[in-house]
Order: structure tokens, then C-alpha cells, then sequence
């Protein structure tokens, strides 16, 4: 009887062992979760919803990422990606350009008063000398642009620094499922 005992509690053990060793691997390498702090990304996400970010995923533009904040230590940002490599990105009387196309933007929190800008008119030669998002770096925007740090503040961000793209939202409860 203690041998059959023995054999139960290592299986037990290395099916522990096992699980431990997979989902170490799925946190670090494949997809992790996150907060959302501030106000920056509403109506997509507000403050304290948890999200799933995929660390293998291929970042196009108007994905959601979460990074690395070039302006502060040990913090992330979640914004949209407006710009990818290569890609004029400018702002003419509240209407986003990138290549010279416009693009809706039914993500961007607006006021109800249409004479509201939301997002002030800019382009990339006054954000970092340049007209284009260079190679291996991204163009980033906050949803709530009235109330966000993003590319426009601090400039390109680093494809070294992007941490994963946001997948699912999982709380709260009622607001599960896949952000648009």
C-alpha cells in the first residue's frame, strides 16, 4: 500500500511540475494579463479593466498594443496604433490622414458639441523632424486624445518596446470579450 502511495504523490507531483512549467512559459512568452490605468484609452477601456495581451501576435495598424512608456520608469501604456512603418501620419481639421487617405476613427471619444476638436492638427515633421514613421518604430494614439500621453508627446515607440498586442478584455464581467 505505501508504494502505491508513493507513485500517487509523484504523479501528483510531476503533473504540478508540468503545469507549473507551461504556464511559466505561456506568461513569459506567448500572452500575459494587464491593467488599465487612466483614462487615455475611453470609451474602448476604462480605468481598472483587465485585458489580454499576446506576445506573439502581428502588430497592423489600429491594433490595440500595450508597451513600454518611453517617458517613465516601470509603467505601460495601452494605445492604438495609428502608424506603421513607412506611413505619413498627419491630422487636418480633426481628420486622420495616413498616406494621404482619411480615415473615420469611431474608436475616438468625441463631445456631443460637433465644433469640438478632439485631436488638434499635427504632423510627424513636428513631432520628430520627419514625415514618415521610420523602420522599427510605431506611431501611437490614445483613444480619449483629449486626455492622453501618446506619439504625439513623446514620439515614436520602439518596436523593442511594444510588450504584446491586446487580444480580450476579461473584466469586468459584462464587458468580455475581443476590443474593436
Amino acid at each position: 500500500m505505501q508504494e502505491k502511495t508513493k507513485k500517487e504523490v509523484y504523479a501528483w507531483i510531476k503533473s504540478i511540475a508540468c503545469a507549473l512549467i507551461i504556464a511559466f512559459i505561456c506568461r513569459n512568452f506567448l500572452f500575459t494579463p494587464t491593467t488599465v490605468y487612466g483614462e487615455s484609452m475611453e470609451p474602448t477601456f476604462q480605468e481598472n479593466d483587465r485585458v489580454l495581451i499576446s506576445k506573439i501576435s502581428d502588430i497592423q495598424r489600429f491594433d490595440i498594443v500595450v508597451f513600454n512608456a518611453p517617458d517613465e520608469d516601470q509603467r505601460h501604456y495601452i494605445k492604438r496604433v495609428i502608424g506603421l512603418p513607412g506611413d505619413t501620419v498627419e491630422m487636418k481639421d480633426d481628420v486622420l490622414y495616413i498616406n494621404g487617405t482619411p480615415y473615420e476613427e469611431p474608436y475616438v471619444k468625441r463631445k456631443s458639441d460637433i465644433t469640438l476638436k478632439v485631436t488638434s492638427d499635427f504632423t510627424l515633421k513636428e513631432l520628430s523632424g520627419k514625415t514618415t514613421v521610420p523602420n522599427g518604430y510605431l506611431f501611437v494614439l490614445g483613444d480619449n486624445r483629449l486626455k492622453s500621453r501618446d506619439s504625439r508627446s513623446f514620439g515614436f515607440i520602439s518596436d523593442d518596446s511594444i510588450i504584446g498586442k491586446v487580444k480580450l478584455r476579461f473584466f469586468p464581467l459584462q464587458d468580455v470579450g475581443i476590443p474593436k
